[in-house]
């Protein structure tokens, strides 16, 4: 029969902002969901990278991992992802690596190459250079050197940094990412999450092109999932209009705090607005138990995933840590 109990279960947290809320109650609850979390046996917690979005509170993703290592004790913590074009690669090799020697073992490094933001904020981001493809694959390998061991002749070290190994994953929403982590032997995460559109071509070509590294011996594959699990399908569907409101402010370039749910929030849309929405989260998995896990499952039997990492933004939060203790049941040994 086919299980979860060979699957890592992670979780991503772009700490939303709540109508009404706040920026420091955000941080807060992010703090306690990943304290719950721990005690769910979850593997890792990141934090993800955006800038100039109202409803998201983890523009310094760094900063946000030194808050959640010092407020957990076992799971790793780390970016899912830092924006690589945004930051030289010294600046990032120096953040991680002083969590590194922080919080020894227990720090990820998750790396993207999209911007995380709009075109003017990219400018004022200092990102006025027009990007080519051969940069990013530059900047990774420029920062697997600084978090290397010493070489001989080498000019620039990042202090804290150097030798610290921290590991690197390499994040996408294209076949892009998924050839460079082949190529180096990395692993891989893909942000089905919110573009599913191309997970299988790409888990299918990091597989295929994978070549073992000192770091990774075989393909290593971790996939993005909205999840919102309650004791029923019908209140799950009521929590999750929360996120179906916020995926089509995204999609109407209106980006807003999470607001509450609404019911039958859905039928209230035109069919474009819906299918919109769909496509979007096309790997989620909303409902009561059984729905869950029977999505869950189906997820893994199409992608073989070594690992999920969840997105569950439920307005409540203890609704939320609900949500995620319900999920959670299904991957325990």
């Amino acid at each position: 029969m086919n299980t979860l109990h060979d699957t890592k279960l992670s979780m991503l947290d772009l700490v939303a902002i709540r109508e009404g809320g706040t920026t420091a109650e955000a941080l807060v609850i992010a703090r306690d969901t990943a304290r719950h979390v721990e005690k769910l046996g979850f593997t890792r917690y990141w934090l993800a990278e955006h800038h100039n979005m109202p409803g998201i509170a983890s523009s310094a993703t760094a900063v946000l991992v030194g808050y959640i290592a010092g407020a957990t004790s076992r799971m790793r913590v780390g970016s899912g992802g830092i924006m690589l074009p945004n930051h030289a690669p010294l600046v990032v090799a120096e953040a991680f690596g002083t969590l590194a020697e922080l919080y020894p073992g227990r720090i990820d490094l998750g790396l993207g190459r999209a911007p995380g933001t709009d075109q003017m904020t990219m400018r004022a981001l200092r990102r006025d250079r027009i990007e080519t493809e051969a940069d990013f694959p530059r900047a990774v390998s420029e920062l697997q050197e600084l978090l290397g061991p010493r070489l001989p002749d080498q000019k620039v070290l990042a202090v804290p940094g150097n030798g610290t190994e921290v590991p690197i994953w390499l994040l996408g929403s294209s076949l892009f990412s998924a050839r460079l982590a082949a190529e180096r032997g990395l692993p891989y995460s893909f942000a089905s999450h919110f573009a599913p559109a191309m997970l299988l071509p790409a888990i299918d070509i990091y597989r295929r092109n994978f070549r073992p590294s000192a770091k990774l011996d075989k393909p290593y594959v971790m996939i993005g999932v909205p999840v919102i699990a309650a004791p029923t399908d019908d209140e799950a569907e009521f929590l999750a209009s929360s996120t179906y409101q916020r995926v089509l402010g995204i999609l109407r370039g209106d980006r807003r705090c999470l607001p509450p749910p609404i019911a039958d929030y859905l039928s209230g849309l035109h069919s474009q607005e819906r299918s919109g929405i769909a496509d979007f989260l096309g790997a989620a998995v909303v409902g009561g138990p059984d729905t869950v896990r029977d999505g869950l499952l189906a997820l893994k039997e199409a992608t073989r995933a070594d690992e999920m990492i969840l997105v569950s933004d439920v307005f409540d939060p203890a609704l939320r840590l609900r949500s995620l203790e319900i999920t959670a049941s299904f991957f325990a040994q």
